[in-house]
């Protein structure tokens, strides 16, 4: 399994979500109110100079379910450039506990 984590500006968090859902991944968590700089977008910080935040999603899937998944990224980061959408996977594993 893999986690894969996807972080996007708030302001498209509707689009982002209801996407992922039609796409079928419908098990999520989402993370709010998050600040950074990144590569591809203007700072995040939630100040009056920089005003914005992030949102993040994490998604525990199938190695399988991953080169949709980076599909449906790089359909949205068409549609919706200034998102600052961008996305990452690392290796999962679930506890029995």
């Amino acid at each position: 399994m893999k986690m894969f984590f996807v972080i996007y500006a708030e302001e498209s968090d509707e689009v982002i979500v209801s996407a992922f859902k039609k796409s079928g991944f419908k098990a999520y968590t989402k993370m709010c109110g998050l600040k950074g700089e990144g590569e591809e977008s203007d700072p995040k910080l939630g100040t009056h100079y920089w005003p914005g935040e992030n949102n993040a999603l994490f998604l525990a899937v199938r190695n399988e379910k991953i080169q949709p998944l980076c599909g449906l990224v790089r359909k949205l980061k068409a549609e919706h450039p200034r998102a600052g959408l961008r996305a990452f996977t690392f290796p999962l594993e679930e506890e029995g506990v």
